[in-house]
């Protein structure tokens, strides 16, 4: 049987070279993968010598499109997978689980997915799934090769499903998670809309006084005579300003708009609007808020799916939204590995309150974190779901007054034109 020689990259991400026996190239892929191994570099011994049979790897296969030799994509394979994004996750795993928890296998299941589902991006998705589980691939792995889908978090947690024998009550937990983490989404969208719809229709009554009926009065009070008060001539002086350079303000405000857009994609951009949001009082609760509520949310879910602790600190660091949180959370993360607890190294982050503390190192004197987190994850739902009806309430009351206020001045302005002008005339 022929020799492989192989380098890979194993779970933790340290480098492993050996040698394995395998009936071909693909079978001792197979095998790299069954191991949780990631191979960089595959070679077949023959005569004593290595020849060399593949190209190097992906060097990091959850952030990269890119999938493992044993599976690499045709052209028109990977250019139908640019279709699939992170919002086919949850439907795909929801109807997986319909289908598991009603006594069928996960590759079963998949393979009737893949000929009976509807949606033309689920159907295409499951093909695909179903061809790497025909090849041998077991459900994490098919689903690692789908990264901008399935996330490092839930490759990890389903393994460790696969790997305990609870893979319908892992994914019965996941899709718990991921329904929270949609509505929590679907939350804030729905409080943005209104405070929204009243800035646009504001600027839109606005643009319509300065750029249409201002004009108009002015011709009127102009063929009049008299001096104008100043808040006549204030409003007079916008509205030439408005009508000689508003194309050009707009077409800046746009550049500026397209400018910070992408400067915030950037890291150092990111990091400092992020530590911008720090400095505003309530904004910062509310990023303080949802940061405790990702921690507990996601952390609970995978050590109650049997992710070992630094897995699971890892991944739950990488659902922290706020930069310098991540940052400060890393340095947490450090310290709790080095043997201190949850509740010793969290405070230096500043974004946990104290009784949240005490309530992991009740959990962690119990010899179980997982129900304090629940706990804390509950309870910060409801902060966050009340933080996100205020904001609502104070956008919408400041749009509002806003749009008073320039209604009052213009109405102020017109009729002391008017009684400007009748006085003059009365003289």
């Amino acid at each position: 049987m022929p020799r492989f020689a192989y380098t890979a990259r194993d779970r933790g991400g340290q480098p492993v070279a050996d040698e394995l026996e395998a009936p071909s190239r693909r079978d001792a892929l197979r095998r790299l993968q069954a191991r949780g191994l990631q191979p960089l570099k595959l070679a077949e011994r023959k005569g004593g010598k290595s020849k060399n049979t593949s190209a190097t790897a992906p060097k990091k296969r959850f952030n990269t499109s890119a999938a493992p030799a044993s599976a690499m994509p045709t052209t028109s394979t990977a250019t139908r997978r640019a279709k699939f994004s992170r919002q086919h996750r949850l439907p795909f795993l929801q109807s997986l689980y319909d289908l598991t928890s009603s006594g069928l296998s996960a590759g079963e299941a998949i393979r009737l997915l893949s000929q009976r589902i509807k949606d033309p991006a689920l159907l295409a998705l499951s093909g695909e799934i179903w061809e790497r589980l025909s090849e041998g691939a077991n459900l994490s792995a098919a689903l690692a090769d789908f990264p901008q889908v399935f996330d490092e978090s839930t490759v990890s947690l389903l393994q460790a499903g696969e790997a305990t024998g609870n893979l319908n009550d892992t994914l019965e937990r996941l899709i718990e998670h991921l329904t929270e983490q949609r509505e929590l989404k679907r939350q804030l969208i729905n409080a943005l809309t209104y405070p929204l719809f009243m800035s646009v229709v504001a600027v839109g009554v606005i643009l319509f006084f300065l750029f249409f009926l201002l004009p108009r009065l002015q011709s009127l009070l102009n063929a009049l005579g008299g001096e104008l008060p100043w808040s006549t001539q204030l409003l007079v002086t916008t509205s030439d300003f408005a009508l000689t350079y508003g194309l050009f303000v707009i077409a800046g405000l746009v550049v500026f708009g397209i400018s910070f857009w992408r400067w915030r994609a950037s890291e150092a951009g990111r990091w400092v609007t992020d530590q911008w949001s720090l400095r505003i009082p309530l904004l910062k609760n509310f990023v303080q808020s949802q940061t405790v509520l990702a921690f507990s949310q996601t952390l609970s879910v995978l050590l109650e799916n049997g992710i070992t602790t630094a897995e699971a600190l890892r991944m739950t660091e990488k659902q922290i939204a706020n930069r310098p949180f991540r940052a400060a959370f890393d340095e947490a993360t450090d310290r709790i590995l080095e043997g201190e607890s949850l509740s010793q190294a969290l405070p230096d982050t500043g974004c946990f309150p104290d009784l949240v503390l005490d309530q992991l190192a009740v959990g962690e004197n119990t010899g179980n974190v997982v129900p304090s987190l629940k706990k804390i994850a509950k309870s910060y739902r409801r902060a966050v779901s009340d933080q996100l009806n205020t904001f609502t309430k104070v956008i919408a009351s400041g749009v509002l007054l806003s749009v008073f206020v320039f209604v009052g001045f213009i109405a102020y302005a017109m009729v002391s034109a008017i009684m400007t002008l009748s006085s003059s005339f009365s003289m």
